[in-house]
């Protein structure tokens, strides 16, 4: 620790310092050196040259705050957002789009270079047409500010409220139903819940609203139940927005981050909201996952099936399957599709759509991705292709060897986090599949997070 000890002799904390931003975080952060070691400065742009101050000096990573911009980049704007840097959802308005898929796809590269160990780089990013109000669904968190019941959403890595009116990346129907919520809230004295105690009554509001229909739906989480305030409140929602489909109440008494848990009730309306996807129709609940981008998910569904390369003749196995929206996809092209999911929701919503669908080629199996697949093998089953969509954590090492025993011609692995997807990638790598394709799809803009196809085929 002897090099370690004389570094931070060099460096000091609250000193301030001239450097150039050299690259990007894998969060969005800009990088610069002082003496050979990285510093973290958030909201800067590569190329930029900025003064500095040191704010965190430590053996795991070191961290500033830029005082003064010396030297701006051509892709740095105002950003647009008046939470930007307090709020926790966003990461990147301080730099326009183009910027930003640049730092997307160098983000998908240099994971794939580093931790992948791979020379064949991701050479298109797929952009989103829309950069704002993209999101369909919204979830509020409700905390009372100086004794008045206020919505927003939590600063980065705390549950400390920032109150919000209007989030550019949000459904503006989601806005006024979370305004009306907390509108009622102070005309009644209706609590909002304390997690330090337990105390008090509204937790959150979810909302959720389709994109090629007309539905939404708003899920009011609650404590407890709302008693009297009962009708009176899904009036006041219904005169705020009268595009309302449906208004749901969730009884969620755990104490804990889980937003959605316990007994679901429908107040009026319908507790599912229909949307389509892939030239498929889905009936979606408000604790079903349903991606917030349909647009972009269409764009990275078809780059699966593109990549999976199906017939008539194939059979495909879709571990991590969820509600069902890549597997009813690949059924369009393939002979026979099996669909593995662990959580049973899901599979129950999954083998729903397929019958809304009228999908006859695919079955949906409950089960652990890892298991699913070594039943697989032990069953002499060979799928021709096998598509993963695993969470951001990525797959197992057992699910990874289970997927390379069965010897499928081709894998395509679907992922929202590059680093994660470059550790497995490398882990097939030794099993014997090379990777042959990769794309990346934005399907968050003004945030970090970037999402990934590729392809992987016997070598």
């Amino acid at each position: 620790m002897i090099w370690y000890d004389l570094l931070m002799m060099e460096l000091k904390k609250n000193q301030e310092y001239t450097v150039e931003i050299e690259g990007y975080s894998s969060d969005g952060l800009g990088v610069c050196r002082l003496d050979g070691r990285a510093v973290f400065v958030p909201r800067t742009i590569k190329g930029e040259q900025w003064r500095i101050r040191l704010v965190k000096l430590s053996a795991g990573a070191s961290y500033a705050i830029g005082i003064e911009l010396l030297r701006p980049s051509p892709f740095r704007t105002e950003p647009a957002c008046p939470y930007f840097g307090r709020c926790g959802g966003c990461d990147l308005w301080h730099m326009n789009y183009e910027e930003e898929l640049r730092f997307k796809l160098e983000r998908v590269n240099d994971a794939l270079r580093r931790i992948g160990k791979q020379s064949l780089q991701a050479a298109v990013i797929h952009g989103s047409d829309e950069i704002t109000r993209y999101r369909n669904k919204a979830i509020f968190a409700v905390q009372e500010e100086k004794g008045e019941a206020r919505f927003g959403f939590y600063r980065g890595r705390t549950h400390e409220l920032v109150p919000v009116e209007a989030c550019l990346i949000q459904n503006e129907l989601n806005e006024r139903a979370a305004a009306a919520v907390v509108r009622y809230m102070r005309e009644h004295h209706l609590p909002a819940y304390r997690e330090t105690d337990g105390a008090g009554l509204i937790r959150h509001v979810f909302c959720r609203r389709a994109r090629r229909t007309a539905d939404a739906v708003v899920c009011i989480v609650s404590a407890g139940g709302l008693g009297k305030h009962t009708q009176p409140l899904v009036s006041a929602l219904r005169e705020a927005c009268p595009e309302l489909s449906g208004i749901v109440l969730n009884v969620n008494r755990s104490r804990g981050n889980t937003v959605l848990a316990g007994d679901f009730y429908t107040l009026w309306g319908r507790a599912e909201i229909t949307d389509e996807i892939c030239s498929s129709r889905f009936e979606i609940a408000p604790q079903a996952f349903f991606q917030v981008n349909p647009p972009q998910a269409e764009k990275l569904y078809t780059i699966a099936c593109d990549y999976a390369a199906a017939d008539e003749k194939s059979l495909v196995l879709e571990l991590y399957c969820g509600a069902g929206t890549i597997s009813l996809a690949l059924a369009r092209q393939a002979g026979r599709v099996i669909g593995a999911e662990i959580v049973e929701e899901a599979v129950a919503n999954a083998r729903k759509n397929a019958l809304v669908n009228g999908v006859t080629n695919v079955e949906f199996l409950c089960g652990d991705a890892g298991e699913i697949a070594s039943s697989f093998s032990a069953r002499a089953l060979a799928p021709e292709v096998i598509v993963v969509d695993p969470p951001r954590k990525g797959m197992s090492e057992e699910a990874v060897r289970a997927v390379a025993s069965m010897s499928p011609e081709r894998i395509v692995y679907v992922s929202c986090d590059p680093a994660t997807l470059s550790r497995d990638i490398l882990r097939f790598s030794a099993l014997g599949y090379g990777l042959q394709k990769v794309e990346a799809v934005d399907m968050f803009p003004r945030t970090h997070h970037v999402e990934c196809v590729v392809l992987m085929s016997k070598m």
